[in-house]
């Protein structure tokens, strides 16, 4: 038997709880002996604080220590609540990308996936994805969770996936050592394996990350090609400067929607870049409130820079699935105010940072 969740917790996935009434239910959910799971449960007793009855509101969340750096090697059966009882259905155990260290772990559950798909497939509609179309995915297909979201979309959207597997920690590795040359031939072999289905299948929706798409618009044919088939091109994975997007959007790809996806492994998912933006307008992103948000600060203080400034981009994920909030990414964006109603802070011109954590980041091609 599991413990029945709080019911704001298990509203209908077209739903969008209040904010602080989710935070509150979370708290007790993630929080009680019968409930939480034993990472979490264990974790409290060395909190100086008690997130049932503390934690309350969304700038309460910074009263959490930032504990990513634990999920490189706790057990993945201590992440899952134990108010699922013997019924949590695990649709995969996904892996950050390792670019500061060993890789951290979170486990996706169905009930997750299938809120986080409802909401996506609302944004997809919302930007003219079609339906029915054939995928190519150039991107890891595992362990991270780009090619689980992949499959998922386009299962649910009703069509075929093709799939160029990438093994982004090995191209890391490579520039790491000074091996450029063998990087971009990689890289070059990737592009030549996305040419055959490009030719040969009715591609409507290529997902590509930036560093890719750049190497593929130097070929004039799978430029061509792309013009020709596709209907949105979907990238992800790495960060896209102002200025090349708009190259690759009004010239090279002038017959294609280019639409920007930015997430992580560790809040589980991803959100789109916002529907209606303009030629001139920034790339922002807002956030899945109150399950996937955003805070963006300046890194010495944990204090929300100034609207429009740059600062470092905190991550929280809160759902009955996993708690992990207070996450301080290696990515910098600008901060933008978000839509009426979300909690936090929507984010604009992600770009990665050049040092994190004592470790040198290498982008590569993911």
């Amino acid at each position: 038997m599991s413990d029945a969740a709080d019911p704001v917790l298990d509203c209908p996935v077209d739903q969008v709880p209040d904010g602080e009434e989710f935070i509150e239910a979370a708290m007790r959910w993630h929080f009680d002996p019968r409930t939480g799971s034993p990472f979490w449960l264990a974790r409290a007793k060395t909190l100086d604080f008690d997130p049932r009855t503390d934690v309350r509101a969304f700038a309460d969340l910074r009263l959490f220590p930032d504990v990513v750096d634990e999920f490189r090697e706790v057990r993945v059966e201590d992440l899952v609540p134990r108010g699922y009882g013997s019924r949590a259905e695990v649709i995969g155990v996904f892996e950050s990308g390792g670019t500061t260290g060993p890789p951290k772990r979170v486990v996706t559950l169905a009930d997750w996936m299938d809120r986080l798909m409802h909401h996506q497939n609302r944004i997809m509609d919302a930007h003219g994805y079609p339906r029915g179309a054939d995928w190519l995915s150039v991107g890891p297909s595992g362990p991270h969770i780009f090619g689980g979201l992949i499959e998922q979309q386009a299962d649910r959207r009703g069509g075929f996936r093709f799939s160029i597997d990438l093994d982004p920690r090995w191209v890391k590795k490579l520039i790491g050592d000074g091996r450029l040359d063998e990087a971009d031939r990689y890289a070059e072999h990737l592009i030549d394996q996305s040419a055959h289905p490009l030719r040969t299948q009715d591609v409507g929706i290529l997902v590509i990350t930036p560093p890719l798409l750049v190497r593929l618009a130097r070929r004039d044919e799978l430029v061509a090609l792309v013009n020709e088939k596709v209907r949105v091109i979907v990238w992800a994975g790495a960060h896209l400067d102002p200025d090349t997007r708009v190259l690759l959007r009004d010239e090279v790809f002038p017959n294609v929607k280019i639409i920007g996806n930015y997430g992580s492994t560790m809040i589980m998912g991803a959100v789109s870049e916002r529907v209606g933006l303009g030629d001139d307008d920034p790339c922002v992103f807002d956030p899945f409130s109150p399950y996937i948000t955003f805070s963006v600060v300046d890194p010495k203080t944990r204090r929300e820079v100034p609207y429009g400034e740059r600062g470092q981009v905190v991550m929280n994920h809160i759902s009955k699935n996993l708690l992990l909030p207070n996450n301080l990414e290696r990515d910098t964006a600008l901060r933008i105010q978000p839509p009426p109603g979300q909690l936090g802070d929507a984010v604009a011109d992600v770009a990665p940072l050049a040092v994190f954590g004592d470790e040198r980041v290498i982008e590569g091609v993911y």
